[in-house]
């Protein structure tokens, strides 16, 4: 059980780098957020951003990787 708990640690461990890096290099992906079909609504000082492609993208990739860890354990 405590090999189980530590292998779960070990891969979120993993997984909170990843979206670290990531997050460190979001500015520099020319395309993140800016695709057709994401909401962008300005209106005085309020802005709303609603990135539905971007998240879908995101969704199906994660899922590719996700399936591939599960296949390979």
């Amino acid at each position: 059980m405590l090999a189980q708990a530590g292998k779960l640690l070990i891969i979120f461990g993993f997984l909170i780098v990843v979206v670290g890096i990531l997050l460190l290099f979001a500015d520099r992906i020319p395309f993140l957020g800016k695709l057709p079909g994401d909401l962008s609504f300005k209106s005085g000082n309020v802005r709303i951003y609603i990135p539905i492609v971007t998240c879908i993208i995101l969704s199906i990739i994660l899922t590719i990787i996700v399936n591939l860890f599960g296949r390979w354990k």
